[in-house]
């Protein structure tokens, strides 16, 4: 079959007329075989153009370069364990076996390994996808949240092996020793981004109150790295893990100077995994302190407004009048009535019981009641003559005997005393009680005259002469509050707390001197 490759030009006529006739099938067989043969394993290095990634799981897609393009085709086992995903624009170097497609008469390159070809492509595909998720809002400030101020729950998703989980506990234990749930992941290689995503999605998914607490704030840590072992964390299903975590998310993934996308979703980035315990957690001495140093502030300010009430209240109670003066003229007012009550009282009885005595006598008595029922009788008698039979008027007059025979008996002289005496009787009780009554009113004015004049003592004046202070008068009685108004006054009287003395004041304008006996001066 080597002829058929042969590269002096065509054959003859007469060499092309004895050639054998192979079917397309047999010639695209002899083809593959050649280039399978002639090739092997090969490198390409190139761009990343057209990629189509169909229901059945392959990768196709084209490597192509400034000249020419190469299709190639990556089956669907090797695409799941490829480290880096390829997409288009990225410059790679891809490892496989060169092969045919008869079924479009085309060679095609069956990709086996795929890398970025070198740390300018990885660099230029992290920008790419960092444009991409950016646009989508991933990265906005405005979702970011602020984690709580003290945790209850901190939870750490990190390698339990490694360096890191020892320094966040430790740094922990000296600001703010807190609960902390550790789920393990691996954080370097191809596991690294699903087991991440999972981590943060599972720890979402706790429940509040169940057996196993829901932290309350989220750190996503690794130690230093080169671009590739950090590369789990640029990941796309790591940055939207974190933009959708619900629990405030802080990202610790690397050194200072290390970047990942992870750090632009979180809600806060530490430049280390020791930083981000910081970040979690208050200092608990500070906070103590600052709680000390609020309760003294709190304390000062309730002693000084407790001391500016109580000067208040001292004021306004000099300025409160004598309680004496306040009940005098009511305590002279009630003297007079009581001693006017008792005989009031008695002079109403009496008056009371001598005009029963006469309305009983004028109207009920007994001369007067015969005469009325003797004229009563003839105008009876005067009018039924005429009108009634003798019979009728006998009747009724027989009834009207009986019904002033009981009026008669009602109205005796004896009815009337008994009546009499009840009454009056009653006139004494009526007495009695209002005397006790006027007793019992008196009791309770003289008590609240009493609280008052103790009220009064204790607010007086008196008690201030007590602590050394003096109350100035003219002589005429005039209260002095001014230091000029005493000057001119020829006397004063100073009232003490035991007595007063009359002192004469100095000379208008003389000279006033402080001695060693009177460090304050004098005021005359």
């Amino acid at each position: 079959m080597s002829e058929l490759f042969d590269d002096d030009g065509p054959e003859p006529d007469s060499a092309a007329g004895n050639a054998p006739v192979f079917s397309v099938t047999e010639l695209s067989g002899a083809v593959k075989r050649a280039i399978e043969g002639g090739f092997g394993h090969v490198r390409v290095r190139g761009e990343v153009g057209r990629v189509s990634r169909p229901a059945s799981g392959h990768l196709y897609l084209d490597l192509k370069d400034e000249r020419a393009v190469l299709s190639s085709v990556i089956w669907k086992g090797t695409a799941r364990s490829l480290a880096t995903r390829p997409e288009e624009g990225m410059e790679v170097i891809a490892t496989g076996r060169l092969t045919t497609f008869p079924g479009q008469s085309r060679y095609q390159l069956i990709i086996e390994s795929i890398a970025p070809a070198g740390l300018g492509a990885l660099m230029a595909m992290l920008e790419k996808r960092k444009a991409a998720l950016g646009a989508e809002g991933l990265f906005d400030p405005a979702r970011k949240r602020r984690p709580p101020y003290l945790p209850e729950v901190i939870g750490v998703i990190t390698s339990p092996s490694g360096a890191v989980i020892r320094d966040i506990l430790h740094r922990l234990r000296d600001r703010f020793p807190r609960r902390v749930l550790l789920w393990p992941v691996v954080v370097q290689g191809e596991r690294c981004a699903p087991e991440v995503a999972a981590a943060i999605h599972g720890f979402n998914a706790l429940p509040q109150g169940g057996p196993i607490p829901r932290p309350d704030v989220l750190i996503v840590a690794r130690g230093g790295g080169s671009v590739e072992d950090l590369w789990g964390f640029n990941e796309e299903i790591v940055v939207r893990a974190a933009a959708a975590s619900a629990i405030p998310l802080i990202s610790a993934v690397g050194h200072e100077t290390d970047t990942t996308l992870i750090d632009f979703a979180a809600d806060l980035r530490a430049p280390t995994p020791t930083a981000a315990a910081e970040l979690a957690v208050p200092v608990r001495a500070e906070l103590i302190a600052t709680l000390g140093a609020a309760e003294e502030r709190r304390r000062r300010a309730l002693a000084r407004l407790l001391a500016e009430r109580g000067q208040r209240l001292r004021d306004l109670s000099r300025l409160l009048p004598r309680p004496e003066m306040l009940v005098a003229e009511r305590a002279q007012r009630l003297d007079e009535m009581s001693g006017r009550l008792p005989r009031a009282l008695s002079g109403f009885t009496q008056g009371k019981r001598l005009q029963l005595s006469r309305s009983r006598a004028g109207e009920f008595g007994p001369r007067l009641l015969t005469l009325a029922l003797t004229r009563k009788r003839s105008e009876l008698g005067r009018s039924s003559a005429g009108r009634f039979g003798a019979h009728l008027l006998g009747g009724m007059l027989q009834r009207r005997q009986e019904r002033l025979g009981s009026l008669a008996g009602r109205l005796s002289p004896e009815t009337l005393l008994r009546r009499r005496a009840d009454l009056a009787e009653r006139l004494v009780e009526r007495g009695t009680r209002f005397e006790r009554a006027g007793r019992e009113l008196m009791a309770r004015r003289r008590e609240r005259l009493e609280r008052a004049s103790r009220l009064l003592e204790t607010l007086g004046y008196q008690r201030t002469l007590e602590r050394g202070y003096a109350v100035v008068r003219e002589p005429g009685g005039a209260l002095v509050s001014e230091a000029e108004r005493a000057r001119r006054a020829p006397l004063l009287e100073l009232e003490f707390r035991d007595g007063t003395v009359t002192v004469g004041t100095a000379r208008p304008g003389a000279p006033r001197r402080k001695t060693d006996e009177d460090p304050q001066g004098s005021l005359f």
